[in-house]
């Protein structure tokens, strides 16, 4: 069975910083590309951030190239989102999902295999 697991949301003030993790089982998980998504109150999930499935390319929405980094690490298991110089735009419920082999820009448009349950994230001002 496959699961995602997010971690790291917490409350911060704007400027701060925060790094997410998303720890994957049940599947391989080098063979997956990893994204990350946003859901703030009232609005559509929006793409954030994608690596590829050899982790070889990134990908990022304009809002948040230059202040967020994703990353992976195939021995753990584990992908990372490092948050920094965070706006209160940047508020939201961040998701993790992975997907078979896929670019880092496919993940921007394609839905995910899996999903992670998501971590809260908010910034105050």
């Amino acid at each position: 069975q496959v699961q995602l697991v997010e971690s790291g949301g917490a409350l911060v003030q704007a400027g701060g910083s925060l790094r997410l993790s998303c720890a994957a089982s049940g599947l391989t998980f080098s063979s997956y590309a990893v994204a990350w998504f946003r859901q703030a109150p009232g609005k559509e999930r929006e793409f954030v951030a994608a690596i590829s499935w050899a982790g070889g390319s990134t990908y990022y929405t304009d809002s948040v190239k230059g202040r967020f980094t994703i990353a992976r690490d195939n021995a753990k298991n584990t992908g990372y989102l490092q948050m920094n110089s965070l706006k209160p735009d940047d508020t939201a419920v961040y998701y993790c999902g992975v997907t078979w082999r896929r670019t880092a820009q496919a993940m921007s448009t394609i839905p995910a295999d899996y999903w992670g349950q998501g971590t809260q994230v908010t910034v105050s001002s």
